[in-house]
């Protein structure tokens, strides 16, 4: 039976070490992507929330300027 060198047991860990190191440097990468993509999502989400709001603001404002400008004027009446 062939013994193995102390050097080559060395080499197969240092080996192990750096698949796993590896690993979980993209499992890194990955929730790095995850969470970057996340954020875009709420981001574009936020964004078309605040522009539906604006429209439905400025809509409202437009009705109340045309129920406004419908209203008759009071006339006060002369006291006699």
């Amino acid at each position: 039976m062939m013994q193995i060198s102390a050097k080559s047991k060395a080499e197969e860990k240092f080996a192990a070490t750096q698949k796993k190191a590896d690993r979980v440097l993209q499992e890194d990468e990955k929730i790095r992507r995850d969470r970057t993509a996340q954020m875009a999502k709420l981001k574009a989400l936020r964004l078309a929330k605040e522009a539906e709001d604006l429209i439905v603001a400025e809509k409202v404002a437009a009705e109340k300027a045309a129920a406004k400008a419908k209203k008759p004027k009071r006339v006060a009446k002369a006291t006699t």
